[in-house]
């Protein structure tokens, strides 16, 4: 009993150190981190060069869009003789940080590495990791306690790396979380047999004692999840918290390669030591613990600030345009839809169906040049959930039911006079190739934009790739949007090739969950419908241009053939297919991109001036390159 108490004790106490002693002790394991580092580097120098994983004449193409004064810094030391430069001061300053001593000097060094470490890390895209970022960081913090002759300054600073700690184990837990892998704790076992980050051995014994491994695996999450704990109690669960954390890096560190993220991340513990020992004990005493109330404060207002905007972006997504209309269908949900185009009755309308976890105004470059030059009339629309559409079936939610309201859609928004085309991209293609036995002789065509194919998570191993990382991406971003998290959501690169004034609108609904939680909802139901696929496509009564984006059948050739197929189900005596492979583009910017937007719209004109003015008997041979008059798409 007594050597219990003793053992209980030892583990269950706090763990104070000196506010010189933490960030003495920090300081130096950051500078081990930038010690590694550099050393790395200056073995691998093959890398940074022509032809390597880093060479800089390839890297500098991904901050084009950085500041000018940025890029000048990033070209300045993107030379093989200043990176070697740089490489070697780091490793001097880090070798001297790691010698005794408190001398206010060791702030400037400290600085140092992290404003050098700032400059390299686009130099080395590839390679660098979170011990990088997780090293700058403190090295900044601790370079300006050096320099401060304020023990409030000093402490803030601390207090600012041990919130940061927390944080980075608070989120990362988290996040595990709503990964099912690691609730049903196979997450371990797949980490161990990839290429990049396995360990045979520790894979066989995952395999050999699974139960262990799932203990071994919850305990990772709970640790992560719950860091946090190491205040409560004053300070007593600091010690087992501290290194627990610091024998998972250990363990990553040996078994998956991460050696630098050792003491990269356990540099920040003597922090959480520091302040999260009681006020009351003569280590700390004095300490100033402002901090953490102003971080509340900050965050109150973040969140705040967070809601507002969450709220206005929710209002503009439901708004719609000013020319939007609703129809109510079958099931109940109700459909936001936008018309325009010619009123020539012996013309078609084109219906734009759009892809999972897309907006109608993707479309916007298509449907604005078919308005203007085609004569047709063109009518997009947002499916249940999206946009300003509401999905109010008490049903559990299945493919058909899209297909059912699409039928309603054409139903109540086309003159019963006028024919339709339908045009869907992505799951909008499958969407549109289920609805034509439904529109009968109403349909008079079917445009594909790189559309889905009911067996390609079958057949396509790149698809089922892709699907599995968008439910797992899917899910995290819906509760982050749902936290408001939104108001930090970068602007994507592809917003700024769609035209101007759909910009914001497009905007606002990529950073509402509810947009998320309609994708989601329907991603669940392609999985379930698509895995469970087989035979032959239905045959379809009706013309059809089936176009494929080049990188899509790059990246998996198995589309092609899919595409193929879906092409050969229209075939029929007095109807026209064709099949067209937009050179260069890929998934998303044969739509968002203009060169390519433009393209396919004229395409589809010229397919429906072709097939209104002449009856072939034949299906047209499959191409799969685009013809000499559409020019190359580059």
């Amino acid at each position: 009993m007594k050597l219990s108490k003793r053992i209980a004790s030892a583990v269950f106490r706090p763990l104070p150190v000196s506010r010189e002693r933490a960030i003495g002790i920090s300081e130096r394991l950051s500078a081990a981190t930038a010690l590694g580092s550099s050393l790395e580097y200056l073995t691998q120098r093959k890398q940074t060069r022509k032809g390597g994983l880093n060479d800089f004449t390839i890297l500098k193409d991904s901050y084009f869009g950085s500041f000018p004064l940025t890029q000048r810094l990033m070209r300045a030391a993107s030379g093989e003789r200043t990176t070697v430069a740089l490489h070697v001061a780091q490793a001097a300053a880090a070798t001297a940080l790691l010698l005794p001593g408190n001398h206010r000097a060791r702030g400037a060094a400290s600085l140092f590495l992290s404003a050098s470490g700032a400059l390299l890390y686009p130099r080395h895209r590839y390679g660098t990791d979170g011990s990088d970022q997780v090293s700058m960081l403190v090295q900044a913090a601790n370079g300006a306690a050096r320099l401060s002759r304020s023990p409030q300054t000093q402490d803030a600073l601390i207090w600012y790396i041990a919130l940061q700690a927390n944080l980075s184990y608070l989120v990362s837990g988290w996040v595990k979380l709503l990964g099912e892998p690691w609730r049903d704790a196979t997450a371990l076992g797949g980490v161990m047999r990839t290429r990049t980050y396995g360990h045979e051995p520790t894979f066989r014994l995952v395999e050999r004692f699974p139960r262990q491994a799932k203990y071994l695996t919850h305990g990772v999450l709970a640790l992560e999840c719950l860091f946090p704990v190491a205040y409560l109690a004053g300070g007593r669960l600091a010690r087992p918290v501290i290194a627990s954390a610091a024998a998972f890096h250990v363990a990553n560190g040996f078994v998956m390669g991460l050696g630098r993220f050792v003491t990269a991340f356990v540099s920040m513990h003597p922090m959480v030591a520091y302040t999260s020992a009681p006020k009351s004990h003569p280590a700390v005493a004095g300490r100033d613990d402002r901090a953490p109330a102003v971080a509340a404060v900050l965050l109150a207002g973040s969140a705040a600030a967070a809601g507002v905007t969450a709220v206005q972006r929710r209002m503009r997504t439901r708004d719609g345009w000013p020319t939007s209309r609703f129809v109510t269908t079958r099931h109940g949900n109700t459909l936001q839809y936008e018309t325009g185009g010619g009123s020539d009755a012996s013309k078609p309308v084109l219906v734009f169906a759009a892809g999972l976890a897309s907006t109608s105004e993707h479309f916007a470059w298509i449907t604005e040049r078919l308005v203007k030059g085609s004569g047709c009339g063109v009518l997009s629309y947002a499916r249940a959930g999206y946009a300003g559409s509401d999905r109010n079936s008490r049903d559990a939610y299945r493919l058909e039911e899209s297909v059912d309201d699409l039928v309603d859609l054409i139903g109540q928004a086309v003159p019963s006079g006028r024919r339709v085309v339908l045009v869907g991209h992505s799951l909008g293609g499958e969407l549109a190739r289920r609805a034509a036995p439904q529109l009968g002789d109403r349909l008079d065509g079917i445009v594909y934009l790189d559309s889905s194919h009911p067996d390609e998570l079958n057949r396509s191993a790149a698809q089922r790739e892709a699907g599995e990382q968008l439910g797992r991406s899917m899910s995290l971003i819906t509760v982050s949007l749902r936290l408001g998290m939104g108001i930090f959501m970068a602007r994507p690169d592809w917003l700024e090739n769609l035209p101007l004034n759909y910009r914001q609108r497009v905007f606002a609904q990529y950073t509402d969950a509810r947009m998320w939680i309609a994708a989601r909802r329907e991603w669940d139901a392609v999985e379930a419908d698509f895995t469970s696929y087989s035979g032959d496509l239905e045959p379809v009564a009706a013309d059809a241009l089936v176009i494929s984006a080049q990188q899509s059948i790059d990246q998996s050739p198995e589309q092609l053939l899919m595409h193929h197929e879906i092409a050969e189900s229209h075939r029929g005596a007095g109807r026209r297919v064709e099949t067209w492979v937009v050179e260069g583009s890929d998934h998303d910017t044969m739509l968002t991109d203009s060169r390519y937007a433009l393209l396919i719209a004229d395409r589809i004109k010229d397919f429906l001036t072709t097939a209104a003015a002449t009856a072939p008997t034949a299906v047209t041979a499959p191409a799969t390159t685009p013809t000499p008059s559409a020019g190359a798409a580059e």
